[in-house]
This record gives structure tokens, C-alpha cells and sequence, in this order.
């Protein structure tokens, strides 16, 4: 796995520490207002996108622009500028539009850092419940609540049958194939909520959560944040989750792969 220097971590996630604080600032003076929202989709299915999600883009592009003006940038509204680079940024600006476009404040803003198609640093920033969660390194990730940093963790020695989970099929799996799977049906009694899920597995509060239909945006900047947590990602496979697709993330290895064979009749 490639990794960065020590050094190499702090720009980049001191880069990202000033940023989440900027698009906060962004959002409340000059999004915080009505906006327009569009379907991707033309015909059957529904996937929104909104005006808010393209300025937060452009807003993002801009800011690494200017401090790293030659790493590539993929973005989910604008697409990939090329370079030579190593370094490649993947944003996401608004993850969980549908819970923006009605009103939900569990959607976020996330950004990742990848070397050589390798996420390391990764921000999940809510500006509306006022935290962002962001790596240092491999080994530690932090959240920022209210002005206060505290570093978090997965929840130790959980017992399997005390695991809470979350889960969401995002329309991938039909009722049929989901009638392969009651044992997983039955242990999701848990909300989910896009990228705070995922956030919250970090801090100890949910153990497994598992959604279908990720796009690299959507998975790329928590994967360090998971890993430098103590958690385990892969996707429903257990293939790398930098393919993006089903994601599975669990509390440790072990009921990662309890639910990775319990997933198995629907992974494939």
C-alpha cells in the first residue's frame, strides 16, 4: 500500500482541517438559501442533483487549484482533470442530496486525497450538525464537534450478538434477492444515513454498516478515515473498496467476515 510521509500527511490533512472550516463558512453566507434541483436521470429512476452541489464544486476545485495546482481532481458534477500527478482529489460535494433537497442535515461534503489510486487522507464534513470527521495519518482519525478535536475509534470486542447495523440497498437488490438474506434483514435495525453512518461506525456508535450502489466519491475519502479507526472495508465481495460498488464496513475482522458470508448470496 503506498502511504505518505509524516510530513505529507500534515499538509494535506492540515489542507483539509482549513478547508471543512471554509465550506462552512461557504454554505451559511451563500447557499443557505433556495436552490434548483435537477434529475441526472432521464426517464425511470431518480438521482438528483442541485445547484448547491455544483457551487460546492467549484468552490472545492478552486481551493485545490490554488494550493496544488497540478494533482488531478475528479469530482462527481465536473468530471476528471488530468495530469501527470500521482496525486489524485475526489470529491464529493453534497453526499445524501436527497436528505438536502428535503431538509435532512445528515448530508455532507467529502473530499479525498488519493496517491497512486490509493485514498490516504479523507474529510467528511456536515455543516449543518456542525463536525467534520478527517485522518492524520494511517493510525488516527478525529472528530471536530463544536470547535472541540477528539480522536476516535471503532468499538472494541464487540460480541456478535450485540452488533448494531445499518444498512441500505439504494434499490440495488429487489425484495426477491433480499429474501436470499433474512439473517442480514433481521440485524438491520439500525437507520442509515449516507456518509454518517459510515462517520459513526468510526466513533464507536454503530459496528457494521453496508450500502449498495457506491461511487468512488462516495467511499474514497472515508476509507482512510475508517482505516486509521481500527475499521475493516471491502466491498459485499470482499474485494478492494476502492472499486467502489456494495460497501461493507465492520468494527473488525472478525464480524466483517461473519457478514461477509451472510452477504454473500446477494455480493455477486
Amino acid at each position: 500500500m503506498n502511504l505518505l510521509t509524516v510530513k505529507e500527511y500534515w499538509i494535506y490533512a492540515n489542507f483539509l482541517n482549513i478547508l471543512a472550516k471554509d465550506l462552512n463558512k461557504f454554505y451559511f453566507s451563500k447557499l443557505n438559501k433556495t436552490f434548483k434541483v435537477l434529475n441526472k436521470i432521464k426517464g425511470k429512476g431518480y438521482d438528483p442533483v442541485t445547484t448547491s452541489d455544483k457551487a460546492f464544486e467549484k468552490f472545492i476545485r478552486l481551493k485545490i487549484k490554488k494550493k496544488f495546482p497540478n494533482h488531478q481532481i475528479i469530482g462527481e458534477e465536473f468530471g476528471h482533470k488530468k495530469s501527470t500527478s500521482d496525486y489524485t482529489w475526489v470529491i464529493d460535494p453534497i453526499d445524501g442530496t436527497r436528505s438536502f433537497v428535503i431538509g435532512n442535515p445528515t448530508w455532507s461534503n467529502l473530499i479525498a486525497l488519493n496517491y497512486k489510486g490509493n485514498p490516504v487522507v479523507g474529510l467528511a464534513n456536515f455543516p449543518i450538525l456542525d463536525k467534520y470527521y478527517l485522518n492524520f495519518d494511517n493510525k488516527n482519525s478525529f472528530v471536530f464537534e463544536k470547535g472541540k478535536k477528539k480522536k476516535i475509534s471503532v468499538s472494541k470486542n464487540i460480541p456478535l450478538n450485540r452488533i448494531k447495523v445499518s444498512g441500505a440497498f439504494h434499490g440495488a437488490i429487489s425484495l426477491k434477492q433480499q429474501m436470499k438474506i433474512p439473517k442480514v434483514l433481521r440485524l438491520m435495525q439500525f437507520p442509515s444515513a449516507d456518509a454518517l453512518s459510515y462517520s459513526h461506525l468510526c466513533e464507536g456508535k454503530i459496528d457494521v454498516v453496508f450500502q449498495a450502489k457506491n461511487k468512488i466519491w462516495d467511499i474514497h475519502p472515508l476509507i482512510p478515515i475508517i482505516k486509521a479507526a481500527g475499521g475493516v472495508v471491502t466491498t459485499w465481495d470482499n474485494r478492494s473498496a476502492v472499486n467502489a460498488g456494495s460497501i461493507l464496513v465492520s468494527a473488525n475482522q472478525s464480524i466483517h467476515n461473519k457478514m461477509l458470508k451472510l452477504l454473500k448470496p446477494v455480493s455477486k
